[in-house]
């Protein structure tokens, strides 16, 4: 029931940094690319608001660990874990 609400195929992008406006309108935010959900919902309390570029850091160390890890695809283990 998830699979309209999670957008991996046609979102592809080389970074999670699109600077789209998801909110903008009712529903939106499911055509978002899941991994810049990800990296948005890292940019919270405080001291870390704001900060994409080092949330795009982090997301992108954890999915080398997770790769180095199972030898998966570190966007289907994530997929698969929403």
């Amino acid at each position: 029931s998830l699979t309209d609400y999670i957008a991996v195929k046609g979102h592809e992008t080389f970074l999670p940094h699109t600077a789209g406006r998801y909110q903008k309108r009712k529903f939106r935010k499911a055509l978002c690319p899941i991994v810049e959900r990800l990296c948005c919902s890292l940019m919270m309390h405080g001291r870390n608001n704001g900060k994409k570029l080092m949330a795009v850091r982090i997301v992108k160390q954890a999915f080398e660990i997770i790769h180095l890890l199972t030898d998966l695809n570190p966007i289907q283990v994530y997929v698969d874990a929403v």
